[in-house]
């Protein structure tokens, strides 16, 4: 599958690389922040002890930076999109287009679906992107 990247995104990637030594394999830009998808392995590089890189990072380009790891299958994909949320399991269904099923622990929904949706929002935006799963539920 093949991901376009703006002009905007392609500037933010390579800055995000700069400021944190870690590879970027895609970028959204959203109004308030930028969506990175990390190489896998790469995510304790992207955030630094601390948070140190990835505040780093968002200094440097000027928006909050949501971060997702890279996985080579896309239930993985999807747990690490709904991250920092505790998902046990995550099942694909092909009726209908690809739709993905995501069991999250009951205490951590809302940090799966995030501030006005916004973090179920990427999660469905990057997997559209990279697995074509047209939608993300919740069970």
């Amino acid at each position: 599958m093949t991901v376009t990247l703006s002009d905007a995104a392609r500037q933010y990637l390579v800055a995000f690389e700069d400021a944190t030594g870690a590879e970027a394999r895609d970028c959204v830009v959203e109004d308030e922040r930028v969506l990175v998808l990390v190489a896998t392995g790469d995510m304790a590089q992207a955030i630094g002890p601390g948070g140190e890189t990835v505040q780093k990072a968002e200094d440097r380009i000027g928006k909050d930076v949501k971060l997702v790891e890279d996985a080579p299958t896309a239930e993985e994909f999807v747990a690490n999109a709904l991250a920092p949320a505790a998902v046990y399991n995550v099942t694909i269904s092909e009726n209908e287009g690809l739709v993905a099923y995501a069991e999250v622990a009951d205490e951590d929904t809302g940090v799966a679906i995030g501030e006005g949706g916004a973090n179920i929002e990427a999660a469905r935006l990057l997997a559209e992107r990279h697995f074509d799963i047209e939608d993300i539920q919740l069970t």
